[in-house]
């Protein structure tokens, strides 16, 4: 995966925006206004994704290459350094664990309206 994929995959799910909230080179990938990915477009090609705390600490122990979030709240997001030791089937399903982690707890009337988005995409 390259930064190019990544960020063509998070663009592609339903009712994804794309910001530099923080500065001009940390891109942030947000469902409905809430951020669920982010990635240097600079510094060498790493991810920061949320995850379930138990996920979270089981996969750095797997990987190396997975640490816990840098500048984020290290219980429940990971960084991911995208180096080619972790197959990209495993990142994509880890972006998509991201999505949906935040996506469940939207509030309702947000999931709601993402649902109403997602329904007409699929028509």
């Amino acid at each position: 995966m390259n930064i190019e994929e990544f960020r063509d995959y998070c663009l592609a799910k339903p009712a994804v925006s794309e910001c530099f909230p923080f500065d001009e080179t940390t891109l942030v990938f947000k469902v409905m206004g809430k951020m669920f990915a982010l990635t240097d477009t600079e510094d060498d090609f790493k991810l920061a994704l949320k995850c379930d705390p138990q996920k979270a600490q089981a996969l750095r122990e797997q990987y190396p290459a997975v640490q816990p979030g840098y500048h984020m709240n290290k219980v429940h997001w990971n960084t991911i350094v995208v180096d080619g030791s972790i197959a990209d089937a495993e990142l994509y399903q880890w972006i998509d664990d991201s999505y949906a982690l935040i996506v469940e707890r939207l509030p309702y009337a947000l999931r709601q309206e993402l649902q109403t988005k997602t329904d007409s995409r699929d028509a």
